[in-house]
């Protein structure tokens, strides 16, 4: 395994009080502190082209493995982020045609319950739909340059990548403000991964 380093000196520690939006008559990607709305996403997706549209809310669950889970905290490296979200959404647009795509996520705070991420995707036909949807999902989780810290009951929390299934690095109390330390440079299109390999 890579030395850790830490984040860059230049790595966001607060969260913006106001969403970053990119709309074209096809997409809508957003980033936002603010709670999130599937319907506001299922109506942009809305055309008379299409004969299907699919709908992923994303929410914060309540365990990690056999930890219980208070919350997730989210941080984005924004401009970064945003441009790896709108080149999603361009790929997904010509390889499954589809009429339009949204992708919304939540940043700060996100309670059990919660929405952290919805996508909803537009097509002429329901296959092309369910895989885009998908596949939106699956390369936001995998290459958009958003963290979570997951926040345990007791107090202690971890930094990890925005994926599923590996455990990231613990975080002392006051890691969390000042740094991210144990944080890995995969190299990968600007992506730092917290979690650790094997």
């Amino acid at each position: 395994m890579a030395q850790a380093q830490p984040a860059p000196s230049s790595f966001p520690s607060t969260i913006p009080t106001d969403p970053t939006t990119h709309q074209t008559a096809s997409t809508y990607i957003s980033l936002t502190p603010h709670p999130l709305s599937a319907s506001q996403l299922t109506t942009f997706v809305r055309s008379p082209s299409a004969g299907a549209t699919v709908l992923f809310i994303g929410t914060t669950r309540d365990t990690f493995a056999t930890l219980p889970v208070s919350s997730l905290s989210y941080t984005s490296y924004i401009p970064l982020a945003m441009s790896t979200l709108r080149s999603i959404c361009s790929s997904l647009l010509s390889k499954h045609e589809i009429e339009k795509i949204a992708i919304v996520h939540r940043l700060g705070e996100v309670g059990i319950g919660e929405e952290s991420i919805v996508i909803a995707v537009s097509a002429k036909h329901r296959q092309a739909a369910w895989r885009a949807g998908e596949e939106a999902l699956e390369e936001a989780k995998r290459r958009a340059e958003i963290w979570k810290l997951e926040k345990f009951v007791g107090g202690e929390g971890v930094w990890r990548a925005n994926r599923d299934g590996v455990m990231g690095v613990k975080v002392e109390p006051d890691e969390g403000k000042e740094g991210r330390e144990g944080v890995e440079n995969k190299g990968e299109s600007g992506t730092l991964d917290v979690s650790e390999e094997g």
